[in-house]
C-alpha cells in the first residue's frame, strides 16, 4: 500500500477527538474534493509503498493503543483490511476513516473498532474544467448508498462537511434516503462539521453551524487540529 505519513498525534476530529492516535495516513483518492485538506494523497498524491509488516511495526514501535487509518481512501488498498485487522489483534483500537464510496474485502465490524464514515455533498465537486474530467469521475464515485449501508454495520459515526444551508439540507435528504432503505439512523452518531482550513472561516461556519446541529439533534463536530496545530502535516 502506498503511504504518505505515519505519526503520533491527537485526533483532532469526531466523537474520539482529543484521543492520542497513531495515524497512517494511505496515499491514493478515487475522489477529488474541491476542499480537501490532505491533496498530497489526493490531487497530487506522494509517499514509497510500504508492507503491512512494516507499516505494523511503526505503529506498534510508537505505542499509542489507538492507530486512525486514513487517506486519501485507505480502502482503496487491499493490504488495509489486513492491517487492521493485526493491529486489533494487538489490542489497538482502530478508526478507518473513508469517504464510503468502497467495500473492504473484509467484514467492517471485523477490521474496525470505528467505522468514521464522511459522504461527500454535492458541494465537494471539482470545477467542471477540471483537467481529467475529474468532476465527472467524482460525482459518479461520491455517492454510493449500499457501500455507506455495508459500512454501517460496524460501529459508527457519519460525518458530514458542511460549508452552507444547502449542505446541511443535503445531508438529511441523504439521511433520510439511508432510513428508508434500511438504515439505522441515530443522531448521536450523526456529525456536522465545518469546512475549512484557516480559523477565521471554521468559526464564521460555526457561528451558525452550531446551534443548528442543536436544533436539528446532531452533534456539531469542531476541527480540533486547526486550533491546536494550525494547518500543517503531521498534527
Amino acid at each position: 500500500m502506498r503511504i504518505a505519513e505515519i505519526y503520533a498525534s491527537l485526533q483532532g476530529e469526531g466523537r474520539l477527538a482529543g484521543t492520542p492516535s497513531t495515524f497512517v495516513r494511505t496515499s491514493g483518492c478515487n475522489l477529488r474534493c474541491t476542499w480537501c485538506d490532505t491533496p498530497f494523497t489526493s490531487w497530487r498524491p506522494e509517499g514509497e509503498e510500504r508492507s503491512v509488516a512494516a507499516v505494523h511495526g511503526e505503529v506498534t514501535r510508537l505505542g499509542l493503543r489507538h492507530a486512525v487509518v486514513t487517506g486519501g481512501e485507505p480502502l482503496l488498498f487491499a493490504d488495509v483490511p489486513g492491517l487492521c485487522a493485526a493491529l486489533r489483534r494487538d489490542g489497538i483500537h482502530v478508526t478507518i476513516e473513508t469517504a464510503g464510496t468502497l467495500l473492504p474485502d473484509a467484514a467492517p465490524a471485523t477490521i474496525a473498532d470505528l467505522m468514521s464514515i464522511s459522504p461527500k455533498l454535492t458541494s465537494s465537486a471539482p470545477p467542471a474544467d477540471t483537467p481529467g474530467g475529474w468532476r465527472a469521475r467524482h460525482e459518479a464515485a461520491r455517492r454510493r448508498d449500499e457501500v455507506i449501508l455495508a459500512l454501517m454495520t460496524a460501529p459508527h459515526q457519519l460525518k458530514f462537511v458542511i460549508g452552507s444551508a444547502a449542505d446541511v439540507d443535503e445531508a438529511r435528504r441523504w439521511l433520510d434516503d439511508l432510513a428508508a432503505a434500511g438504515g439505522v439512523i441515530e443522531r448521536e452518531n450523526v456529525l456536522l462539521m465545518p469546512e475549512g482550513r484557516a480559523p477565521e472561516r471554521l468559526a464564521a461556519t460555526t457561528a451558525w453551524l452550531e446551534p443548528e446541529c442543536r436544533r436539528l439533534g446532531f452533534v456539531f463536530a469542531p476541527r480540533h487540529q486547526i486550533a491546536w496545530f494550525g494547518d500543517t502535516r503531521g498534527t
